[in-house]
């Protein structure tokens, strides 16, 4: 789950590696006598860039990956707006990101969830999105509430079935969950009036 440098004060280094059995590892400590790579990811537990965004008023992103968003809404039976509140949360659009975690691409896939979905490449939007959205219908159907299966999405399924199917009492999560909705009602509404300006179009169109 991350951001790019721009929107927070603190990166972390972390060290990318694949073992001898093809299994990657991701540290913050440089491996000894491996071949590695460097990856600067966001820190999503830092309170430094929790409170650098305001999640009410930064730009929202309408240009980038729509027909990828909607073909997936489409196919999970989700509503675009909400995958579109995700992925910027997640990544802020940017097919490439990488958490500290291990996440990866624009919904911040975990490798278990690339498997159980058949992402085979995490930057690969298209690929991507419809994992994401596949686990997100998942979640919903389990949890059918809002605020618990987007914690789940955050924390995952052990955590919220530890915490009585309710929102761990994560800040992370808790911060997640909040900006994930401010999001997905911000999209909403841009959707609404776009769908508004649409009928209002078209019924001039059709009174001349």
């Amino acid at each position: 789950m991350t951001l790019s440098p721009e929107t927070f004060s603190k990166n972390m280094r972390v060290y990318k590696h694949v073992d001898k059995n093809g299994i990657i590892h991701y540290s913050s400590k440089k491996p000894v006598g491996k071949s590695y790579n460097i990856l600067t990811v966001r820190c999503p537990e830092c309170s430094e860039w929790r409170n650098s965004v305001n999640w009410n008023t930064t730009p929202l992103i309408t240009d980038k990956f729509n027909l990828e968003i909607d073909s997936a809404a489409k196919k999970h039976g989700l509503e675009s707006s909400l995958l579109k509140a995700v992925i910027h949360a997640e990544s802020a659009f940017k097919p490439t990101a990488v958490s500290s975690a291990g996440a990866q691409g624009l919904m911040q896939l975990m490798p278990l969830t690339q498997k159980t979905y058949d992402v085979s490449n995490p930057y690969d939007p298209l690929q991507n999105i419809h994992g994401g959205a596949a686990y997100l219908k998942h979640l919903k159907g389990v949890y059918s509430n809002i605020d618990v299966y987007l914690a789940a999405y955050n924390s995952g399924e052990t955590a919220v079935e530890k915490y009585g199917r309710s929102i761990p009492p994560f800040p992370e999560t808790k911060e997640y969950v909040r900006r994930v909705k401010i999001l997905y009602n911000r999209y909403q509404r841009i959707a609404q009036t776009s769908a508004s300006n649409s009928s209002l179009s078209s019924y001039g169109n059709s009174a001349h």
